[in-house]
């Protein structure tokens, strides 16, 4: 039977809630599939915080049976008071724990893939990475071709860099960089899709920087786009970021920008949380819902379950 590893993420958080509404949603057969990376503790308690009564097991290893469809947890040890307030310290060591178990699990054959619910990006211990980074080293990529995709079955975005400073953006980009991921994301369209994407890829600059000679634009982006195009790949190009997103981006797959924001803020303006994120370019298939933590909102019965359902059925038809 296929499995699929859903980590708990960051204990500060609306995901206990998320977790327990969109268990509630599916159906047993799906169930049966989904193990949950978490302390079994932890989950117990925030259930009861949040009076969600359910069936949960503690369970040691993948191959262990349970008598019932229930919670299966995968437990990792986590020291806490507050189930809704752990210690940083103490909170990053059990992400850092439970990122690599899951990676270890979903290389085994009879797991489809691993979704990580939300983590606040401060608990790892090195600073400007996120799952993408994290996963893909634990992967041993070392050719820059990971990549991080937003997707809802309308349009796909993805940013070239990731999370690191607007500053930092510029010298961060090469044409080998966007060329790998490029290749990545055309190979996994043809994959998973059985098609080549309509691929738009965005300018740097304000107006492409007018095109002028030293732009990133002229340098790096038009070249890369002029070989990949040599190599039968569809791609348009350096669009011009404040209008692609008006109307243009519907007559594409996915749009690239150079930096995060470039395209993820447009496109949840236009689509809001209606979407999911993937990491291409890993041995497995690994998602996650496209919004945050929002600690804002624990305990008030308001996290809204699209995008970890969603994330669900992905890996369940794709795994």
């Amino acid at each position: 039977m296929k499995k699929i590893i859903i980590l708990s993420g960051d204990p500060n958080s609306i995901n206990s809630e998320l977790i327990f509404k969109s268990w509630k949603k599916i159906n047993k057969s799906l169930r049966k599939k989904i193990y949950i990376i978490s302390n079994y503790n932890l989950l117990i308690k925030q259930f009861k915080r949040l009076k969600y009564f359910t069936k949960v097991t503690k369970i040691n290893n993948l191959n262990e049976k349970t008598s019932h469809c229930g919670l299966k947890v995968l437990n990792i040890d986590l020291k806490f008071k507050d189930p809704f307030n752990v210690p940083v310290n103490n909170t990053s060591k059990f992400i850092i724990d439970s990122l690599n178990l899951a990676h270890n699990l979903a290389l085994r054959k009879d797991v489809v893939g691993i979704i990580n619910c939300a983590i606040d990006k401060k608990l790892f211990k090195k600073k400007k990475i996120g799952v993408t980074e994290f996963l893909s080293a634990r992967n041993k990529i070392k050719d820059q071709s990971e990549v991080m995709l937003i997707t809802n079955g309308y349009l796909s975005v993805s940013p070239i860099t990731t999370h690191i400073n607007l500053r930092d953006v510029s010298k961060k980009l090469s044409k080998i960089k966007i060329i790998a991921k490029i290749n990545t994301i055309n190979k996994w369209y043809k994959k998973y899709h059985k098609k080549k994407p309509k691929i738009g890829i965005l300018g740097l600059n304000p107006h492409n920087g007018e095109l002028r000679k030293n732009s990133e634009e002229k340098k790096i982006i038009i070249p890369v786009i002029k070989k990949m195009k040599k190599l039968g790949i569809k791609i348009k190009g350096p669009l011009i970021a404040d209008t692609v997103f008006i109307k243009d981006y519907k007559n594409f797959d996915i749009i690239i920008g150079m930096y995060h924001d470039q395209v993820l803020t447009p496109f949840k303006t236009i689509f809001k949380f209606d979407a999911i994120n993937l990491t291409l370019g890993l041995k497995y298939l690994r998602a996650s819902p496209d919004h945050g933590t929002a600690k804002d909102i624990i305990g008030k019965n308001k996290a809204i379950t699209t995008s970890l359902i969603k994330c669900i059925f992905f890996i369940n038809k794709f795994g």
